[in-house]
């Protein structure tokens, strides 16, 4: 989710690459020389429409923006702000409708299918990212990208476009503030020094601290981690995989966050759980369900939408979250239900060059629907966003009263009633700030991430998966996929029935479209030799 972050899809037009900012080892460095500066059309924040003789002021423009998670308590605030800073050049007003996670895929997919006036609209490939784009429901976005995105494009790097096609075309504008999605367990240290425990640095350790959890706290669940909607990567054996490194898995591009269809290594095969299973991965399986019947994995796991509320209520000793380091927002919430009680981030994800593979894409983006009547306003807007002090406000909110600047590239949060979200608009990895909060170790993650050199790439880097082919079978997958996945990796349910159950209804489906991917994984490996 957040990333959600972790983060995929869009690519700039190859008359751009040559002048794009940010090369392989300057991923975050793409301030200078952009695609919009080197072209000949007018800059992309332009206020109005000039005939060579006389100006015209843009006439006004509602965007309809389609967000995930929950509004913020000052979003009204930080709308009026905006829209007075856009009166005189875009002229753009800002409707903004959010949808619950859980419910994001199916209400989503519906507005698209039903024509549903948006000129913005969250999307990912971990929810149906492919899908829209082969039903035809967004705009290509190379053209508008050209005239109107200059700024859009100089404060992301040349991999985030190169890597994130579709069909070789740009469908969306990649979010994104590293080229590595952070993965934390967020644990009570104030409970782990209660117990006299050590700083985790091992997952045995951790499940260490949730059995002196259970032992010691009454009130409180060890585990959390997530059993709704598009989350399937943060089920808590699902979870497992951001950091494993013999094999290290990576999911496909075909199933979203799913490991039934992943890659091994960097060998360029899909394989297929129902053919053959994985012991490490059913090691996590079997895992989770002693965690849950032991009672260490929250019993309401598959029922809970609010993740965020449940962590601030304190009754939870460790959760699983799609980023390094820890929000602001959520210790401060919880300090304010628990007095004393403070979260800390643990990772598991190595900090060595070359020990992380990586195709460089991104897992959340804007999209501009192809019903919409105002595409060159919305990417007007979004050009606006990537400009500094625009992006601090839609990212922070108002300065002083939402949060405290510090330097150029880190802040601190004031207060709860706009948390951090720019994974879900604007996130881009130049104009992003660190919060100053973060522990040393989690900004050195965030800063060697943002180093394309310190990974190795994917050899399907710049593949783009056309799910056309197979479109019936993925649907058919996915529903049956929902009924049984985030059972069985968060442990609730027998493992082995309920694995028997997803093979009987869902490998036939699964192998055809392993097939379909592998044919095109390989005509695209045969092409780069």
């Amino acid at each position: 989710m957040k990333t959600r972050k972790s983060l995929t899809a869009l690519m700039i037009a190859s008359a751009f690459a040559a002048t794009l900012a940010g090369c392989s080892s300057k991923s975050n460095d793409s301030n200078g020389e952009g695609a919009g500066s080197a072209s000949s059309t007018a800059p992309a924040s332009s206020s109005a429409v000039s005939d060579g003789s006389k100006t015209t002021k843009l006439d006004p423009v509602t965007l309809k923006i389609v967000m995930p998670g929950d509004r913020p308590a000052d979003m009204d605030v930080i709308i009026k702000e905006a829209e007075k800073r856009m009166a005189d050049n875009i002229n753009v007003k800002l409707d903004l409708v959010f949808v619950p996670w859980s419910d994001l895929a199916q209400k989503t997919q519906v507005m698209l299918a039903s024509g549903e006036n948006v000129d913005l609209i969250f999307d990912a490939p971990w929810l149906h990212m492919e899908q829209m784009i082969s039903a035809g429901y967004y705009e290509p976005m190379d053209d508008l990208l050209q005239q109107y995105g200059q700024d859009a494009i100089k404060v992301r790097s040349q991999q985030m476009f190169d890597a994130n096609k579709f069909q070789g075309k740009i469908y969306g504008l990649p979010l994104g503030n590293t080229h590595l999605a952070g993965r934390t367990y967020l644990v009570r240290k104030d409970l782990r020094e209660k117990y006299g425990l050590q700083p985790i640095k091992t997952y045995d350790e951790l499940i260490q601290y949730a059995y002196k959890v259970k032992e010691n706290e009454k009130d409180v669940i060890p585990l959390l981690a997530y059993g709704q909607g598009a989350s399937t990567d943060q089920a808590w054996g699902a979870f497992r995989s951001f950091m494993e490194y013999d094999p290290q898995f990576i999911k496909s591009d075909a199933l979203g966050q799913s490991l039934v269809l992943y890659y091994k290594n960097n060998d360029g095969k899909v394989y297929n759980l129902f053919d053959e299973m994985e012991p490490t991965i059913w090691s996590w399986v079997q895992d989770a369900r002693k965690l849950y019947t032991d009672g260490l994995i929250h019993p309401d796991v598959l029922a809970l939408k609010d993740i965020d509320s449940v962590i601030n209520s304190g009754k939870v000793g460790a959760a699983v979250y799609n980023e390094f380091g820890v929000p602001s927002s959520l210790n401060t919430a919880l300090a304010k239900n628990v007095p004393g009680a403070e979260l800390e981030a643990v990772t598991f994800v190595k900090m060595e060059k070359g020990a992380n593979i990586t195709n460089f894409k991104q897992a959340n983006f804007q999209a501009i629907p192809k019903v919409s009547k105002n595409k060159e306003r919305a990417m007007m807007f979004l050009n606006w966003t990537a400009q500094k002090e625009n992006y601090d406000l839609l990212a922070y909110g108002i300065e002083g009263k939402n949060y405290e600047a510090v330097g150029d590239d880190q802040y601190k949060q004031i207060g709860t009633h706009y948390s951090y979200f720019p994974y879900a608009w604007v996130w881009n990895p130049t104009t992003d700030r660190l919060n100053a909060g973060f522990d040393e170790e989690t900004i050195k993650h965030y800063q060697f991430n943002k180093d394309a050199a310190n990974l190795t790439p994917s050899i399907l880097t710049g593949f783009s998966f056309d799910p056309t082919p197979v479109m019936n079978e993925i649907s058919l997958y996915n529903a049956t996929e929902a009924k049984y996945y985030n059972s069985l990796f968060d442990g609730v349910t027998d493992p082995d029935s309920t694995w028997a159950s997803l093979k009987k209804e869902g490998a036939a489906n699964a192998k055809k479209i392993q097939v379909e991917l592998q044919k095109q994984i390989d005509a695209f490996l045969a092409q780069k030799k």
